[in-house]
C-alpha cells in the first residue's frame, strides 16, 4: 500500500536540470560578482575557478549520496544516516537558515528591478507569496514555471553579452586591472566564498530526491550538467563585465551587468537586462522555496522541526505546511531586515552543508563509491577554508544561529527526555 505521506516521483531529467540552473544562473549574474570585485578586483577569476572547483568537489558528494538515499533533505538525511543526528542537524539548520536569507534576498533583488521607488518591500513580499502558491500546487508546476523562467534570463544575458562586446568598446586589458594578485590570496579566496554561493543551487536537485524518477541515474546526471553549464555562463559574464567596465565599475556597481550594457551604445538592451535581472531572482527564489521546503519536510519527519510541518498535500503531494510557514518567515525578514550581508551569510550556511556533505561521502563504502576520496577530502578542506575568509559579520551572525540552532535542538532533546522511566 503506497505512502499518502510520500512525494510523488515526478521529474526527469530535464526538468532536475532546469530546476537546478533556476537556482544557480538566478543567485549568481546579478548579486554575486559585486562583492566578489570587491574583496579580489580582477582576482575574481582566480576565486571562480577555486569557487567552481569546489562546487564540483561537493557535487560529486552530493550525487554519490543522493544515489543512495534518494528522499528529500539532501545532507540533512545523509548527514543523519552516515555521521549520526546531530550531524544531520548541522546540515539541515545550516541549509534552512542559509537559504532563508538567500530567498529574501531573491525577493528584494527582484523588487529592486521590478517595483517603483518605495514599493520594494510589499512587491518583494507579493513575489513569496505568488510563488510559494505555485509550488503549493506541485512540483511540475515548480518545474515548468522555472524553465520558462531560466529560457527568459539566458535571452537576456546573450543579449547583454552582445551589447556589452559589440555596442561599446571594450578592452580586455581591463580585465587585470591591478593585477590579479593586488588583493591578496586572503581576498581572492573570500571572492571564491561569495561567489560559491551562486554555485550552490545544485543541492535543489538532490534536496528533491524524492521527487526525480530513477534517482540514481537522474540525479548524478542534472547536477553535472547543471554546473558544467552554469560554470560557461559564469566565466563568460565575469570576462564581460571585467572587460567593459573593469574591476573598479564591477565592485561599485550593485547592477554591473546593467551598467555594462549602459556603458555602450546599445542603449536600448539595459531594460531587456533588468527584465532578465528580475526573471532571474524570481526563478532562484522560486527554487529556494522548493528547496527549503523539501528539506524542512525532512527535518520535521525526524522532530528536528515541529512535526507538523511534516504533512505533504494528499492531492498535489507536496509540503504544503512547510512551504507556508517558509513562506511566512521570509516575508517577515523581506519586512524587517536589511539584506547587504546576505549573500555572506547564505555562504556560511552552505558551507557548513557541504562540510557536512563530503565527510559523509567519505565514509560510504566502495560499493556506494562513484568517485575517488580524494575528492571528498579536498571538498571538506576547501569549505573549511572558504568560511574562515568570508566576512567578519558574516562568521559572527551565522555563528550565532547555528549556536541558536543547537541549544533549541537540546531543549528538544531534554524536553523529550524522562528519567522516572527505568531501563530495563
Amino acid at each position: 500500500m503506497s505512502n499518502p505521506q510520500a512525494l510523488a516521483r515526478r521529474l526527469g531529467t530535464f526538468d532536475a536540470v532546469v530546476i537546478g540552473l533556476g537556482s544557480m544562473i538566478g543567485a549568481g549574474v546579478f548579486a554575486a560578482f559585486t562583492p566578489a570585485a570587491a574583496a579580489a578586483g580582477s582576482g575574481l577569476l582566480i576565486g571562480l575557478v577555486v569557487a567552481a572547483v569546489v562546487a564540483f568537489c561537493n557535487a560529486t558528494s552530493s550525487a554519490q549520496l543522493a544515489a543512495i538515499y534518494p528522499t528529500s533533505g539532501g545532507t540533512y538525511i545523509y548527514g543523519r544516516e552516515r555521521l549520526g543526528p546531530w550531524s544531520g542537524f548541522l546540515a539541515g539548520w545550516g541549509f534552512v537558515i542559509g537559504k532563508t536569507a538567500s530567498a529574501a534576498a531573491m525577493a528584494m533583488t527582484f523588487a529592486a528591478y521590478a517595483a517603483p521607488a518605495g514599493w520594494e518591500r510589499p512587491v518583494a513580499i507579493a513575489a513569496v507569496v505568488l510563488l510559494a502558491t505555485v509550488n503549493y500546487h506541485g512540483v511540475t508546476r515548480t518545474a515548468g514555471l522555472t524553465r520558462i523562467l531560466i529560457i527568459g534570463v539566458i535571452v537576456a544575458l546573450a543579449i547583454a553579452v552582445a551589447a556589452s562586446w559589440g555596442g561599446s568598446s571594450p578592452d580586455p586589458g581591463k580585465m587585470l586591472g591591478d593585477g590579479l594578485l593586488a588583493h591578496g590570496w586572503y581576498g581572492i579566496l573570500q571572492s571564491a566564498g561569495l561567489l560559491f554561493f551562486a554555485f550552490a543551487g545544485y543541492a535543489r536537485i538532490a534536496t528533491m530526491g524524492e521527487e526525480v524518477r530513477n534517482p540514481k541515474r537522474t540525479i548524478p546526471r542534472a547536477i553535472g550538467i547543471a554546473l558544467a553549464i552554469t560554470v560557461v555562463i559564469y566565466a563568460i559574464i565575469a570576462v564581460t563585465l571585467l572587460a567593459t567596465i573593469g574591476p573598479e565599475g564591477v565592485s561599485g556597481n550593485p547592477t554591473p551587468l546593467a551598467a555594462a550594457v549602459a556603458n555602450g551604445s546599445w542603449a536600448w538592451a539595459a531594460p531587456i537586462v533588468r527584465v532578465g535581472a528580475a526573471v532571474a531572482a524570481l526563478g532562484a527564489l522560486l527554487a529556494l522555496i522548493a528547496g527549503l521546503g523539501r528539506t524542512s519536510l525532512a527535518m520535521a519527519r525526524e522532530h528536528d522541526l515541529p512535526h507538523w510541518l511534516a504533512a505533504v498535500h494528499p492531492r498535489y503531494k507536496v509540503p504544503h505546511r512547510a512551504e507556508a510557514a517558509l513562506a511566512v518567515v521570509i516575508c517577515a525578514v523581506i519586512a524587517v531586515a536589511d539584506l547587504r550581508g546576505a549573500i555572506g551569510f547564505s555562504s556560511f550556511g552552505v558551507l557548513i552543508y557541504y562540510l557536512v556533505a563530503n565527510i559523509a561521502a567519505f565514509t560510504q563504502p566502495t560499493t556506494d563509491r562513484r568517485y575517488p576520496k580524494a575528492l571528498q577530502v579536498i571538498g571538506a578542506l576547501a569549505c573549511v577554508v572558504l568560511i574562515a575568509t568570508l566576512p567578519a559579520l558574516s562568521v559572527g551572525l551565522g555563528i550565532l544561529m547555528f549556536a541558536a540552532g543547537i541549544i533549541l535542538r537540546l531543549i528538544r532533546l531534554r524536553k523529550n527526555h524522562h528519567p522516572n522511566i527505568q531501563a530495563p
